[in-house]
């Protein structure tokens, strides 16, 4: 379609490119359908009756993980389903009782990601996240330059408020069709690729650096499941706080320098975020009650080193409060329609992460990992670019982060415990890593980003490629002088 200037702000931003896309999703999706179809179950039989030297309950419930780590890489059926057929072989096939097998949906990290749908839901239905974009974009000025330092801080900011990657990119997808269009440039120019494929990485890296989406929330209860320490939404912050002004920094130049804008000023700059403003009218009282929720939710969780409160209690609580008549702003409808299989899928790693200790299961990976990465260690400096980089080339082969963190981490905190490591500092090391990611297929929000057509796989690969390895360099200096300060090296 035609992204001109003259087209409605609305009608730019629907997916450029879908019929293209589409077509080869389908292409892609018949072969691994094939491949996850038949390729998973023969795992399953495989692993189960090939005789190994390992305790039978160890090897089953390494059998069953394999079928689902099949199905996560070909994602024959959503992840959340996948897990929950884990779960039930798990128990079914006497490999765990249901306690178990199930435990991981008695657990509060589920309940916290749906909470965090929940107030996600309510700051885009209220426009609140719009309104608090463009207001942000209205005082740092109307130059490129500045509008871009300005959209990638808000992308940082929206964690706060809206904790989903996709909710975030989704909210701030029309400032930057607009912007674009306003400019005068086509989709593919310097200003429009520098644009999208920015706040797409952007997107899925700040919630690596605060407990704001799936991917971090499924790690805090990996690692509160295995180590039986409690992490606090606070303690993860002020793990990343240094990093976070030197990403913001660093990914702004960087991506200036690779993409130079044709056009350093915009004319109508100020008239243009005006108008956004305009369209949104006054503060209506949903908004009010939603930012009100959203910073009782976000005081307490900065606090909770004081008042040791769980944030998935905080969480949780906030969530309830926006679903009650005349206190919060969510309908019934609106409810029904956040995405439960998200829930499923953390309930199932988790369950999964139990299985696997039980059963002594998760020693056999430990032991794999050691003597693949245990040569390399003689310090948490080295450890770190160690995990960091294998983390990234094994994001490559399991293109889902959720994938990629639920298969791994159980065995990198157990492996972080046995060599003496922190097994916490191990996990957000890991986690963090999580966030490089330089193909399409690496993650829900880039895929949505790319689907705009602004941006090609190249440019992804250009700006995600430079992300990883400024991250990487960030990361290096944090955690060699300022978490020991933290007791975390």
């Amino acid at each position: 379609m035609d992204a001109s200037p003259s087209a409605p702000e609305s009608a730019i931003a629907e997916p450029l490119h879908k019929d293209v896309l589409a077509s080869q999703a389908r292409t892609r999706l018949d072969a691994k359908a094939w491949l996850g179809t038949l390729g998973g179950p023969a795992l399953l039989l495989l692993l189960w009756f090939i005789p190994f030297n390992l305790e039978p309950r160890a090897q089953h419930a390494l059998a069953i993980v394999s079928f689902m780590v099949v199905l996560w890489i070909t994602e024959v059926v959503d992840h959340g389903v996948t897990a929950w057929i884990g779960c039930y072989l798990f128990w079914v096939l006497g490999v765990a009782d249901f306690r178990t097998a199930f435990s991981g949906f008695s657990q509060d990290t589920p309940w916290f990601l749906y909470a965090a749908l929940l107030i996600a839901t309510s700051a885009s239905k209220t426009g609140l996240a719009r309104r608090i974009a463009y207001s942000l974009m209205a005082v740092i000025g109307t130059s490129f330059s500045r509008l871009f330092l300005g959209l990638i801080f808000m992308s940082f900011l929206l964690n706060f408020f809206v904790p989903s990657g996709m909710a975030q990119l989704a909210t701030l997808v029309p400032i930057c069709v607009g912007l674009v269009a306003a400019f005068g440039l086509p989709p593919h120019s310097n200003i429009g690729r520098a644009l999208f494929a920015t706040l797409s990485c952007t997107s899925g890296l700040f919630n690596k650096m605060i407990l704001a989406g799936s991917a971090s929330l499924l790690a805090r209860g990996l690692i509160e499941n295995l180590t039986h320490v409690r992490v606090y939404w606070s303690q993860w912050l002020i793990a990343f706080l240094p990093a976070i002004p030197l990403t913001i920094f660093a990914v702004w130049r960087a991506v200036l320098w690779l993409y130079p804008p044709e056009e350093t000023k915009l004319g109508r700059g100020r008239e243009f975020l005006k108008e956004g403003l305009e369209k949104l009218g006054p503060w209506s009282a949903e908004e009010k009650k939603s930012l009100l929720l959203g910073l009782v939710a976000l005081t307490l969780w900065s606090t909770d080193r004081l008042h040791h409160a769980s944030p998935a209690l905080v969480g949780i609580g906030v969530g309830l409060l926006l679903c009650l008549p005349k206190i919060g702003v969510l309908k019934t409808q609106d409810i029904k329609g956040v995405n439960f299989l998200p829930i499923l899928f953390v309930g199932g790693v988790l369950s999964m992460s139990s299985v696997l200790v039980e059963t002594k299961a998760l020693h056999v990976l430990t032991d794999l990992m050691s003597r693949w990465l245990g040569p390399l260690f003689s310090n948490f400096t080295e450890a770190t670019a160690v995990l960091y980089w294998s983390a990234f080339v094994y994001h490559l082969f399991l293109g889902s982060e959720l994938s990629m963190l639920s298969t791994s981490l159980p065995a990198v905190i157990q492996f972080a415990t046995e060599r003496g490591l922190n097994p916490l500092a191990s996990g957000m090391v890991w986690t963090f890593a999580a966030s490089a990611q330089v193909f399409v297929y690496q993650s829900a929000v880039l895929i949505l980003g790319y689907s705009y057509g602004y941006f090609e796989p190249k440019d992804l690969f250009k700006i995600g490629g430079t992300m990883a390895v400024i991250e990487f360099l960030i990361l290096l200096l944090v955690v060699s002088f300022y978490w020991p300060l933290l007791g975390l090296a």
